[in-house]
């Protein structure tokens, strides 16, 4: 009986780690956009926070003020990298059921820095 019970944890297990490599391959192809300045600069991110794109508008390209381009640049990156990990995490959810969710803070050994 004990022998059974393990077998049909085992094959959950391996269907979970099918499901969840299923769904971190979909991420690639789900895109989300972060933008700045009122949509001036927008960056194109997808499910496993690759940049794919950004696109600037041509008013904005001023070399007197580049810095507060690069600024633009770099909220609109950051704001499409939260946005895609915060979907990356919903999807993943999906298929652990909510399971690992709190795993760091189970693993936390004291000692060890996060």
């Amino acid at each position: 009986m004990v022998k059974k019970t393990l077998q049909e944890i085992m094959n959950q297990v391996k269907k979970t780690q099918e499901e969840l490599a299923k769904t971190h391959e979909g991420l690639e192809n789900l895109q989300v956009e972060g933008n700045s300045g009122g949509g001036m600069v927008k960056a194109i991110v997808n499910g496993r926070q690759e940049l794919l794109d950004i696109k600037i508008e041509k008013e904005l390209v001023n070399p007197d003020e580049v810095e507060m381009l690069e600024d633009l640049i770099v909220a609109a990156i950051n704001q499409a990298l939260t946005e895609s990990y915060e979907l990356a995490q919903q999807e993943l959810s999906k298929v652990t059921g909510g399971v690992l969710d709190n795993l760091p803070s189970i693993l936390k050994i004291p000692g060890l820095k996060d």
